[in-house]
């Protein structure tokens, strides 16, 4: 066999270290690929985050927030510090006047098509268009009470200024869902920019407060659960989870109404990695990841596909998981605009340092 020339041999040689070269830099940039994701504690099963690494080779870094306030700050602060967030219903309003957050191309998100129509609809009321927030979870807020240490009916929020309770009382440590709670239980719209009417609920707030055991967070759970309390202000989801853990714990929305809120996944306006955004959020979006979701966090699924697929009937029938609306008033939080903001946020700072 004749030698091939060495101009030839070079050229073969080039071309072949180029194309390893180039597997081996794509395998260096698949391990760079990363994804800034910032969601509240606890709303997630980490195997569903590795299940994403390992099906899409992307790197997650997953930082938690307690409140909408916290997120909105760091998001105001730096909006390109993460990629796609979770925020609630009124939060997501603000974060759309404000500039905050881009248009999703739904194009990229194919598998949002297995959210109900009726979540889309209701999140309508803060994204007009639904172009910017995908649901993720839903639900409602109300009282979870311990049937051993409460020997009443449990239907109003009044039960929460009661001072046979006193110490014994859980409330959220949020300006709206505190200020949710006084609104409702006085007859007013949790969406009051009406001063005389806040400050009705600011001077119930203050007067309610030596019965007031803690303001928390996360925390009501497990308080509840471990009977450290007679009577708290929880999530739904939150509810659903007690239930399984205790129970001598009951979850009842009082008659006078209350919140339902939609928390949907967005992506910032300074996303540097919104292709990975997009595809984080079409996972979250798949019937079997939000199956196992609802199933880890005990969080409502606005997806279809999970509904359905749902074994345990007592869940999929369950009316604190998938609550009959029209049983009872309801309303989602509005963003209030600046003046409003500042309106609550004053108020509740006079709540907080009031001495009793």
């Amino acid at each position: 066999m004749k030698n091939k020339p060495l101009s030839i041999i070079l050229c073969l040689l080039l071309v072949c270290f180029c194309i390893c070269g180039c597997t081996e830099n794509d395998k260096a940039t698949n391990k760079k690929a990363k994804l800034y994701v910032y969601n509240w504690g606890e709303y997630i099963d980490d195997e569903v985050i590795d299940k994403f690494e390992e099906e899409t080779g992307i790197d997650v870094v997953y930082d938690m927030f307690e409140t909408n306030e916290i997120m909105y700050a760091k998001l105001a602060q730096d909006d390109s510090a993460y990629d796609v967030i979770c925020p609630s219903d009124y939060m997501i309003q603000k974060l759309i006047e404000n500039d905050l957050i881009q248009e999703l191309n739904f194009d990229h998100i194919p598998n949002s098509k297995n959210i109900g129509a009726q979540y889309y609809e209701s999140s309508r009321s803060f994204d007009p268009e639904n172009k910017y927030s995908v649901p993720y979870c839903w639900g409602t807020v109300g009282i979870l009470y311990n049937k051993t240490m409460v020997d009443e009916t449990v239907d109003s929020w009044d039960i929460l200024w009661n001072p046979k309770y006193s110490g014994q009382i859980l409330m959220q440590d949020s300006v709206r869902d505190a200020y949710m709670v006084a609104l409702l239980k006085n007859g007013y719209s949790q969406n009051t920019k009406n001063p005389d009417e806040i400050a009705v609920a600011t001077k119930d707030l203050i007067a309610q407060k030596p019965l007031v055991q803690a303001y928390v967070v996360d925390q009501v759970r497990d308080k509840m659960i471990g009977g450290e309390a007679a009577l708290g202000v929880i999530y739904s989801g939150e509810a659903i989870y007690t239930a399984r853990e205790n129970d001598d714990l009951v979850y009842v929305v009082p008659k006078e109404g209350t919140n339902v809120w939609i928390d949907s996944w967005v992506i910032t306006k300074g996303s540097k990695n919104k292709e990975n955004a997009e595809k984080w959020i079409d996972f979250m979006c798949r019937g079997d990841i939000a199956l196992q979701n609802f199933e880890y966090i005990t969080y409502s699924t606005p997806n279809t596909i999970a509904q359905e697929n749902i074994e345990d009937e007592d869940i999929k029938n369950s009316k604190v998981a998938f609550p009959d609306l029209s049983e009872f008033p309801s309303e989602s939080y509005q963003y209030l605009g600046q003046d409003g903001d500042r309106l609550y946020n004053d108020a509740w700072m006079e709540v907080k340092s009031a001495d009793y």
